[in-house]
């Protein structure tokens, strides 16, 4: 079991949602590879959980996969009309300009948590990684400008 901590553009609107959708890849021209939702791919399963909103702006979100098909998270992320932060291939350029702003200069796309079963003991084993500096870094910019508007706009309001 994999899971994964993504930042996708936009608030996401939809609470925990699966995303069951059939992933083919093809080749470009000077042989990249690019993945799309299409009926004649293979069956590809992604959990989006998310766990933090940052206004209009982003939102932090788990997401677990039940198959590994290449670029399945980026690709179902984008299908729901909300890429993951970054993202050179599927991703949004204009709306990343903010995020970029904020100091993102990568995809943010993180390897959370890989667990297994050991094969004799049958033990459950985890390993997690925690966010690199450069990625919690953004979240905290996000999370101090998104205060600050909603601060702003409580006594704007009253």
């Amino acid at each position: 079991e994999k899971t994964y901590s993504a930042l996708v553009v936009g608030r996401w609107p939809f609470g925990v949602k699966k995303i069951d959708l059939p992933l083919k890849t093809n080749m470009k021209q000077g042989g990249e590879r690019v993945v799309r939702v299409h009926a004649e791919g293979q069956s590809a399963l992604s959990t989006f959980t998310p766990m933090q909103h940052f206004g209009k702006l982003a939102t932090l979100m788990s997401v677990s996969i039940g198959t590994g098909r290449t670029h399945q998270i980026r690709v179902h992320a984008a299908h729901a009309g909300f890429p993951i932060a970054s993202d050179e291939k599927y991703g949004d350029r204009d709306r990343d300009a903010k995020l970029r702003e904020l100091g993102l200069k990568r995809m943010f796309l993180h390897a959370q948590t890989l667990s297994f079963e050991r094969p004799r003991s049958r033990e459950r084993f985890t390993v997690s990684a925690p966010l690199s500096d450069d990625l919690q870094i953004v979240l905290d910019r996000l999370a101090e400008l998104t205060s600050k508007r909603g601060a702003r706009s409580s006594t704007e309001s009253t």
